[in-house]
């Protein structure tokens, strides 16, 4: 793993690169882009606060327009911050990391400039990511509390959040999304369901399922505590005709089965829909 002082120094040199355009005293868009091809792995940790659309394009290069805001008592200390702010981004043939760099971890540093006033080692700031990305492309993300979205990408998807109202298209690959509080809306392609295997889970909220017409799979719902299961689509069967579906747990399958879908909430409701 890179030292934080040396992905710090990787920092300064991009944004001498980069893109920054401001928005007002406390608000700016700092940007880059890359070239990227498919079949490789992003990994994108997002701010302690802030949110994370990745969107799958076309073209073989990755692009980040990060919209940041930090709070200061006057322009000398907006002025530091900006300049500390923001994200550092490493790539290779095959890997691309994303990472976000801020007060919540000292601005990549181990040790601060001596002129950086202490005070804002605790200054709060939000950065919302629009990230496009090669269409066919494994994620890798870790988010903090804020809104995420992932959008026409074909791929091995691992999601890790703290809180989230999280609404994420499945095309294809392994999935696995875990959610500390808030919502996930999955919904699968309308080519039918191609991905390996589906692990979504909320410790705290709902889980919002949409599928496609022609859907073939095993679908696994659980509620843990608290909470119900609404299935509001009449394709679904039990896996086995000695086990009835209940309110808090559901062993279907849908088609003529296939992988195994699983949708996990703690406390808080699953929804199980067709889409028209």
């Amino acid at each position: 793993m890179m030292k934080p002082s040396r992905l710090f120094l990787i920092f300064l040199t991009l944004l001498a690169v980069s893109v920054a355009t401001a928005q007002g005293p406390n608000k700016f868009t700092k940007t880059d882009s890359f070239d990227f091809g498919a079949g490789g792995s992003i990994s994108i940790t997002g701010a302690p606060n802030g949110s994370i659309r990745v969107v799958g394009g076309p073209k073989a290069e990755v692009e980040i327009v990060a919209e940041v805001e930090v709070s200061g008592a006057n322009g000398a200390e907006l002025a530091k911050l900006a300049a500390a702010t923001g994200f550092v981004e490493t790539h290779d043939n095959i890997r691309a990391t994303i990472l976000t760099v801020g007060s919540h971890n000292k601005f990549g540093l181990k040790k601060l400039p001596k002129d950086f006033p202490k005070n804002l080692l605790t200054a709060s700031y939000r950065v919302n990511y629009t990230i496009t990305v090669p269409a066919y492309i494994d994620l890798e993300i870790e988010a903090g509390r804020g809104d995420l979205s992932v959008i026409g990408v074909e791929g091995a998807l691992h999601v890790n959040a703290i809180e989230s109202r999280a609404n994420v298209e499945i095309i294809g690959g392994n999935i696995a999304i875990t959610i500390g509080i808030g919502s996930a809306d999955i919904s699968f392609g309308s080519k039918g369901i191609r991905a390996r295997s589906v692990d979504v889970q909320v410790a705290r909220g709902d889980v919002n399922v949409w599928f496609p017409a022609n859907a073939s799979a095993n679908i696994d719902a659980t509620v843990l505590r608290s909470g119900t299961i609404a299935n509001l689509t009449t394709d679904l069967k039990p896996r086995d005709r000695k086990i009835a579906f209940t309110d808090k747990s559901l062993a279907a399958k849908v088609g003529v089965g296939g992988p195994l879908l699983k949708f996990i909430v703690t406390e808080g409701t699953i929804t199980l829909n067709s889409k028209p």
